[in-house]
């Protein structure tokens, strides 16, 4: 299994069946490994243990590199430590359970930083032990959408110089970002649960039966070829639309029962809306727009109708945004201009800037 391309092995799960750990699809691993520019004799950190990735790294950095793997599960590594051993890597990488959120100790700095967890923010003891010209890649978690972005210092702040969509199992510990979640029963039996990373409503009780009401939606005239991705449109909602939340709808529910509908919304006071697509009326590609329920479902719908319009006019064919971070005390971005989005975070200030399309 672990050497399907596009296929994660899940390593470990909880009580509730929730993802812990797991292996990352083979081309992520080579995807980070690539982002982070690592070449023979430096040294690496990898965070998120499981001992295949550690063993990769060990290879590309060669003899006279040096490999340090980190998790805070025990379990985790009492495994990556014995199937390192049993393959011949035993030497060749220190295996160390610990809370990532603290700086590793008895190391030196670190020529690459590469992230294997999902998170919500860069940490301290991470950037603390990155070299002036090192490199880290971080599963950046943006309002619910993730990118594996590469960051290199640029004077105070980080920029990115490669991303790459991806998802993982959520970081743990002292730096862990529980989402918020709400759950909306279904007249027809079943939960619609939304999950925020920010912007929870202020009083989760006016949505209370709000599945009961009329559906509303709103069309962009924004239409897509089949083959086309717009991958780019989440994150641009993720950045600019308040309220934005993702969805997820168990069998048998109302929502679960559509067709062409993806699990992200927005919620406004009473109501909420969700992305949903429909044929196009010339009948080739698809129209994008939302569908929404509560007495205010208009106008959600329409936010978010107005958000896909937005993203066709300044970033549908334009190129692809490009991110920044300032680390808490670097003085911050200032105020933003342009089509930039500006995300606080727990120890920085995080940017998404889309350059104009020419």
């Amino acid at each position: 299994m672990v050497y399907a391309i596009d296929r994660s092995v899940i390593t470990k799960t909880g009580e509730n069946g929730e993802h812990l750990s797991s292996v990352s699809a083979t081309y992520i691993q080579a995807r980070e490994i690539e982002q982070a520019g690592v070449t023979a004799g430096m040294r690496v950190l990898e965070v998120g243990s499981g001992g295949y990735n550690a063993a990769l790294l060990a290879e590309v950095v060669g003899a006279d590199g040096a490999v340090v793997t980190v998790d805070i599960d025990p379990d985790i590594t009492a495994r990556a430590t014995a199937l390192l051993a049993e393959t011949g890597y035993g030497d060749r990488v220190r295996v160390v359970q610990l809370d990532a959120a603290h700086v590793v100790p008895g190391e030196e700095l670190f020529d690459a930083i590469i992230v294997t967890v999902g998170v919500w923010d860069v940490l301290p003891a991470w950037l603390s032990q990155l070299t002036p010209e090192g490199v880290i890649v971080v599963p950046l978690r943006m309002n619910g959408v993730t990118r594996t972005i590469a960051f290199r210092r640029d004077g105070d702040r980080l920029v990115s110089t490669s991303t790459e969509v991806a998802g993982f199992v959520p970081m743990q510990g002292d730096s862990a970002r529980p989402e918020r979640i709400l759950r909306l029963p279904d007249p027809q039996g079943g939960v619609v649960s939304l999950r925020f990373d920010v912007g929870v409503p202020d009083d989760p009780r006016l949505l209370d039966g709000v599945l009961a009401t009329g559906r509303s939606e709103a069309w962009s005239q924004v239409e897509v070829a089949g083959s086309e991705s717009f991958a780019d449109l989440y994150l641009w909602m993720a950045g600019f639309l308040p309220g934005f939340c993702l969805l997820h709808a168990e069998e048998g529910t109302t929502l679960s029962a559509e067709r062409g509908w993806f699990p992200f919304g927005v919620v406004r006071g009473d109501s909420f809306a969700y992305f949903a697509f429909r044929p196009a009326a010339g009948g080739s590609g698809s129209e994008l727009g939302a569908r929404a329920y509560g007495p205010h479902g208009e106008e959600a719908a329409a936010a978010m109708a107005a958000q896909i319009r937005a993203w066709d006019r300044h970033a549908r064919r334009g190129p692809a945004p490009t991110f920044a971070y300032w680390p808490a005390g670097s003085g911050g971005p200032g105020e933003a201009s342009g089509n930039v989005a500006v995300l606080e975070k727990t120890h920085g200030v995080f940017t998404i800037s889309w350059p104009a399309v020419s």
